[in-house]
């Protein structure tokens, strides 16, 4: 079967970030299938265009058994929220173009966000090859987040035309992939989709690569926790990541120096938290900056909890993130600042971590000190995690769901 996936974030080899379908895409080219990839030939982590790709429309190369056409994307995507917007207009420009110089599919998988890949992801199975399956798949609900984080207005015509490719892109779709339960709930209450076309394939863990470990490893000496009891936030950033709670609970964390608020990642919103950490005098915090994927389960299995943290937003309810089944799949509790279906899956179906309210850096700082009183319990829910990793969410179990799914629809 030949399997094109348009995706903007695709990983570089070595880059950090979610790498759910550099996963998928090996295991279905391990399994005999032809895989290509359309994808952004920016580095995400840096804002930089690496030199290989200087002044190319598209760039054609090899990730192992995948081939990946890297598309040109505007340099202004970490500049503003303008400039990302940009970004997105312009990777949909180069991608539609890439899209249409590969050889007929036997199916189209168009992942969002960006919300623009459903333009290529739609071109390409119905204007360039009639009948071809196409899959819309829906990792985060577009445009609503963007308005609910307030970058984008309500009603401004930006986000009209938004909400309008969404309506488009899961009515010509022949099935929706929807990463968690809440969404498929939302498409069908406001009549995107029928119940029928709408399939269920969230995020999970490589169970082989995020394995448990000691703490007393290579990267807790690098970065010099020593003893002390680290929870670490592991990911973007940004505003919608809203990282300043982390600072919050930090400031209320004073009396307690066994304790460190540890933070691996970047984004446009770094710059200024280290700056306010520095402001505040918070020594029991610090930043490392993104680091390689390849370096991520040394440096969660450096940890004692790993922290997942959103802004408190009702659209938020509707996630889950993929850094908590890395967390779990590592035997590491995961302190939960996320309501909704994440609250459900982490604390009462996995019974794998603890709950603080978003953006609360008081309820936050007590739950952090609650954990640090208590090893045995977080041992417990650590084991807890990686069971319920092992029982429903790795890697090779969700692609071939997703296989079966695709070949049912080639069929």
């Amino acid at each position: 079967m030949k399997i094109l996936v348009i995706h903007q974030y695709y990983l570089m080899p070595g880059s950090p970030g979610g790498s759910r379908f550099n996963e998928f895409a090996r295991l279905w080219a391990a399994a005999g299938h032809e895989v290509t990839v359309v994808a952004g030939n920016l580095d995400y982590a840096t804002g930089d265009v690496p030199e290989r790709y200087h002044g190319r429309w598209i760039t054609r190369e090899q990730d192992g058994d995948v081939t990946v056409l890297r598309c040109h994307v505007p340099r202004t995507y970490n500049k503003s929220y303008a400039g990302r917007m940009a970004a997105f207009f312009g990777f949909t420009l180069s991608s539609t173009h890439a899209a249409m110089t590969v050889a007929r599919p036997d199916v189209v998988i168009a992942t969002s966000p960006p919300l623009v890949a459903m333009a290529p992801g739609v071109i390409a199975a119905k204007a360039r090859w009639k009948g071809v399956p196409w899959i819309f798949e829906i990792r985060d609900l577009w445009p609503e987040s963007a308005i609910t984080t307030g970058v984008l207005k309500e009603g401004a015509a930006l986000t009209r035309m938004l909400y309008a490719m969404e309506r488009a892109a899961c009515l010509m779709a022949d099935k929706i992939n929807v990463l968690t339960p809440a969404f498929r709930d939302d498409l069908i209450q406001r009549g995107l989709a029928p119940a029928e076309k709408i399939v269920f394939v969230p995020n999970g863990a490589d169970v082989e690569l995020f394995t448990p470990g000691p703490r007393d490893n290579a990267a807790r000496r690098e970065f010099g926790w020593g003893e002390r009891f680290v929870v670490m936030y592991a990911g973007a950033h940004g505003r919608a990541n809203a990282v300043g709670q982390f600072l919050d609970a930090a400031e209320r964390l004073r009396d307690r120096p066994d304790i460190l608020l540890a933070s691996v990642g970047d984004g446009p919103e770094r710059a200024a938290l280290e700056a306010d950490a520095k402001r505040r005098g918070l020594d029991n915090v610090r930043f490392h900056g993104a680091q390689p994927k390849s370096r991520m389960p040394e440096i969660v299995r450096a940890c004692d909890v790993g922290a997942a943290i959103l802004q408190d937003n009702p659209t938020f309810k509707t996630v889950y993130p993929n850094k908590v089944f890395d967390y779990m799949a590592t035997e590491r509790p995961t302190l939960l600042a996320i309501d909704g279906v994440a609250r459900t899956l982490v604390c009462d179906e996995a019974q794998a971590g603890v709950f603080a309210k978003p953006e609360d850096g008081e309820g936050l700082a007590a739950a952090i000190r609650a954990m640090a009183d208590d090893p045995a319990g977080n041992a417990a829910m650590g084991a807890r995690g990686r069971q319920w990793v092992l029982a429903n969410a790795t890697r090779d179990s969700l692609a071939k769901r997703y296989l079966d799914i695709m070949e049912g629809m080639v069929r």
